[in-house]
């Protein structure tokens, strides 16, 4: 499992669409996904120990960002053949067991995550109203562990959008663990 970090933001590219099924089996697209303030597209998986690091503050994050109006959808793009943890039933069980308060999307074909050019686990896309991109960094500085006394970097750049609709110039590349691309 080899750590990779994908680009930083290229702000004003604008979001693919996507029409993908929830872990409730409801087809959930880009359109229908956009807060008022804005929209964060993650993608994540269940097995990424960097993922599991962030996710409870994670969640509380997005709770957070939509009473400012930013909504959130997670993707999970990987070849779960390899990695059963996450198949569409662990997708199902880890949304109910950490109540998750966004959609959480399989990307069976992979099509999105390659539009999206995510490259890694957790990979943040932080839209504006208009879907344009203006975040592209990571969560805090944490790793595969918990950094003591983190910044809250996505909340603060997505709170920015929100409040201006432009991320923040300096950014810093997410890291985790690579998508398992199909072969």
């Amino acid at each position: 499992m080899a750590s990779i970090s994908p680009p930083v933001c290229d702000f004003g590219w604008k979001a693919p669409a996507f029409n993908l099924p929830n872990v409730d089996g409801k087809l959930v697209n880009l359109e229908t996904s956009m807060g008022p303030n804005g929209l964060l597209v993650m993608f994540i998986c269940n097995h990424c120990p960097y993922v599991k690091a962030i996710l409870p503050r994670l969640i509380a994050d997005v709770k957070e960002l939509q009473t400012l109006g930013v909504n959130t959808v997670a993707i999970m793009s990987n070849d779960p053949s390899d990695y059963p943890e996450d198949s569409p039933e662990n997708m199902r069980k880890i949304a109910t067991e950490m109540a998750f308060p966004f959609p959480y999307l399989l990307d069976e074909t992979q099509q999105i995550a390659k539009l999206y050019d995510a490259v890694c686990t957790p990979d943040f896309f932080g839209f504006n109203k208009d879907f344009a991109l203006q975040y592209r960094g990571r969560f805090d500085e944490s790793r595969k562990e918990t950094a003591p006394e983190s910044t809250r970097e996505l909340f603060k750049a997505m709170k920015l959008v929100a409040e201006t609709g432009h991320g923040p110039q300096e950014q810093i590349a997410s890291i985790g663990c690579s998508i398992k691309w199909k072969e």
